[in-house]
């Protein structure tokens, strides 16, 4: 999936509008320090991931100017930023799910 999000929260990382891309991933291998695509408390952010909970099986997310956003589960984990305006992003490898890193290696 590719869209342009809007807001300053992760500025630098992803500024407002830059297109960004995000594949599906497996929750349980996201890191502090990815970008997801997540679910908490009802809103859809895309945020920095702040802490990891394997135990609980959830993750914290925050934006990129030390504001928490709260835990929320693996299954409201959607995806992972891969690329941020046609650069790839460091660390993603081996994290989206099986079918879409097919896909990818097909291009």
């Amino acid at each position: 999936m590719t869209f342009r999000p809007s807001g300053t929260s992760m500025v630098p990382l992803i500024r407002s509008r830059q297109q960004v891309v995000v594949a599906p991933v497996d929750p349980s291998k996201v890191e502090t320090g990815d970008i997801v695509l997540v679910r908490v408390a009802g809103t859809v952010y895309l945020h920095l991931v702040s802490s990891v909970d394997p135990a609980r099986k959830r993750v914290q997310i925050s934006n990129n100017r030390g504001r928490v956003n709260g835990w929320t589960s693996h299954a409201r984990v959607f995806g992972i930023c891969t690329a941020v305006d046609g650069v790839a992003r460091s660390g993603v490898a081996g994290k989206m799910l099986a079918a879409h890193s097919d896909d990818a290696s097909r291009t």
